[in-house]
């Protein structure tokens, strides 16, 4: 009897330990689900000069810069170049059903290709979508399918195109736009990349971050779920949004030169966007600044301009000269900085594009409604040294909890994917009007005629279907 009893304590606690086991494995595997992984999409960058402007006053237009990557659609996986853009809200590829030029010179979507591809109601009860720009338009019906970033994948919602306009996207040498905005400039939740990846446990955190470069010896790239430590050469700091209307939109407490408080552009909104070439902001704005910095045409005065700053979070953000000038020729200089209006409710509003994101890292946390800024680490520079004008203010002290990990993430962590550039890409301005603020009508007024490749656009949904 002693000896079975025996044996039976030592059965009931080999099946407790293999119990205890199976709980722990299937703990561990859920947890590596919910923590989901942290990967980089590297970026090609490519400059491109466009020659078909007619107005000898757009030259500062005329030189664009555009940085794009890869996104793979479906089963087997479909590889497409897009821009991410943190100013448009919805990830938009040509599709096989497009026969217009702008689309058969592109990369086209098959849905009929892919196992795992469904067709989905765009928004509400319309199955197509239509977008209209400042200089063209396009039309789409929308899928469900799996969306994959480097090796992170998940279930979402996109637009496949029907149509598209010659100008401008004919020019294009990448093929589609993976809009990146805040998740209510999608046409819903499902459309929007980074929600639908942060529900699939894709992602380690529910952030994305940039790092721009314009050196040809480093690479760009956007990091999904966490922060690279190594893009930064200072504290990353938090400043609030300040509205969830779709934009990464801050305040600008001011505008400064050489540090110094010019009382101009006090308490304006500011977007943060990765698709636009340029910066720019309202025009009584940049008159006066264009009067105060006073740029000469022949660049006479060029080693003498001041360094033009923009008070965020307590912070001077700045940039060079040489980061706000265009110098199409040691004789010919040109205040980079354009006029944008934005009616309300939308504007009046600056845009910090691709050469303020060169100059500093940024990392974009939704659920917790707040932009990081740090200065930019750039291999042989000296990083821009982050200038403190005063406390910041309650609402940025709060932005700065709760506490996101940056990460310290090797090159050989980083789950890159390899890139056959593409020679001649052009680089626009893709900013989106917040979907329940849409009218029928453009968001900006061009210069007519101008091949500026501005592009502003609308949106909205068609129920013909």
């Amino acid at each position: 009897r002693k000896l079975s009893t025996f044996f039976d304590t030592e059965l009931a606690m080999a099946l407790l330990h293999l119990v205890a086991a199976s709980i722990a494995v299937h703990t561990f595997f859920v947890a590596a689900e919910r923590m989901g992984a942290a990967v980089s999409v590297p970026l090609q960058r490519r400059v491109f000069t466009d020659e078909g402007s007619s107005d000898a006053d757009d030259d500062i237009m005329s030189m664009k810069t555009a940085y794009f990557g890869e996104v793979m659609i479906g089963t087997p996986r479909q590889k497409f170049l897009v821009i991410f853009d943190t100013g448009s809200g919805n990830l938009v590829v040509p599709g096989s059903d497009c026969t217009s030029t702008a689309c058969t010179q592109h990369s086209r979507f098959s849905h009929d290709d892919s196992s795992t591809s469904a067709s989905t109601l765009c928004r509400g009860m319309h199955q197509s979508a239509s977008l209209s720009f400042g200089t063209g338009h396009l039309k789409g019906t929308c899928f469900e399918d799996q969306i994959c970033l480097g090796g992170a994948c998940a279930t979402g919602n996109f637009i496949a195109t029907t149509e598209e306009s010659y100008m401008p996207f004919a020019n294009f040498r990448f093929d589609g736009l993976m809009g990146l905005g805040v998740s209510t400039l999608a046409l819903d939740k499902t459309f929007s990349i980074i929600s639908q990846f942060t529900e699939n446990h894709a992602l380690r955190d529910p952030v994305f971050s940039v790092f721009f470069s314009d050196q040809e010896g480093e690479t760009s790239e956007v990091t999904f779920g966490g922060v690279v430590k190594d893009h930064m050469a200072s504290e990353l700091f938090w400043v609030p949004l300040t509205s969830m209307a779709g934009y990464w939109e801050v305040q600008i407490e001011e505008i400064t030169l050489n540090g110094v408080r010019q009382g101009v552009g006090k308490d304006i909104r500011v977007a943060v966007d990765s698709g636009t070439s340029l910066l720019a902001g309202p025009s009584v704005v940049i008159k006066e600044l264009l009067r105060r910095v006073d740029v000469n045409p022949d660049c006479s005065n060029f080693e003498s301009l001041p360094k033009l700053g923009f008070i965020i979070g307590g912070r001077i953000l700045s940039l060079t000269p040489d980061e706000y000038v265009r110098k199409p020729s040691d004789t010919v200089c040109r205040f980079a900085l354009m006029s944008l209006d934005f009616p309300p409710p939308s504007g009046p509003i600056f845009i910090l594009g691709i050469p303020f994101l060169q100059k500093y890292y940024t990392v974009y946390d939704e659920p917790n409604r707040r932009v990081g800024f740090a200065a930019a680490r750039h291999k042989g520079q000296e990083p821009e040294v982050l200038v403190e004008v005063g406390a910041p203010s309650t609402e940025v002290a709060l932005a700065a909890q709760p506490e996101l990990t940056v990460q310290h993430l090797a090159k050989d962590v980083h789950q890159h994917q390899q890139l056959h550039p593409k020679s001649g890409s052009t680089g626009d301005f893709l900013v989106q009007q917040p979907f329940r603020e849409l009218q029928p009508q453009l968001l900006v007024d061009s210069k007519a005629n101008s091949n500026s490749g501005f592009l502003a656009v609308t949106a909205q949904q068609s129920a013909s279907d």
